[in-house]
């Protein structure tokens, strides 16, 4: 576990925006059965979260659709509510960071850390966009 004075500025960057910390497997049910569309991003202390996932998944936000719900968990953090939300994200393996694409429950839409480190945060925005024009 993270100590949480490290980790708080991580968080914020995304709850500064309105994403909702999830910190139990109960939270993290509850989330997802929310009628509509949810985006969890599956935040971690790592390089790649901080220069390409966090500030994607911040950029996404500037569409004309967009998830109707956004949560996040902090891997190595909330490791219950992680567990939970990655248990929801099969048959994709666990990563971090990564970012699920959900729609009435169910799993849409699936960023995986390959799929994240090494790109620009722009280029991950433009994924998730793609995904909410055609979900949300």
């Amino acid at each position: 576990m993270y100590p949480e004075e490290l980790v708080k500025p991580m968080k914020e960057d995304l709850t500064s925006v309105g994403f909702t910390e999830l910190h139990t497997p109960e939270e993290v049910d509850a989330a997802l059965a929310k009628p509509g569309t949810t985006l969890v991003v599956v935040n971690s202390v790592c390089g790649c979260a901080a220069a390409n996932a966090r500030p994607g998944a911040k950029i996404s936000l500037d569409n004309t659709k967009k998830p109707d719900h956004i949560v996040t968990v902090f891997a190595g953090v909330d490791r219950e509510a992680t567990d939970r939300a990655r248990s929801r994200m099969v048959p994709f393996p666990p990563s971090s960071p990564s970012m699920a694409l959900f729609k009435d429950g169910e799993l849409v839409h699936m960023l995986e850390r390959h799929h994240i480190e090494g790109r620009p945060a722009e280029m991950i925005a433009d994924n998730l966009m793609e995904a909410y024009n055609e979900h949300c």
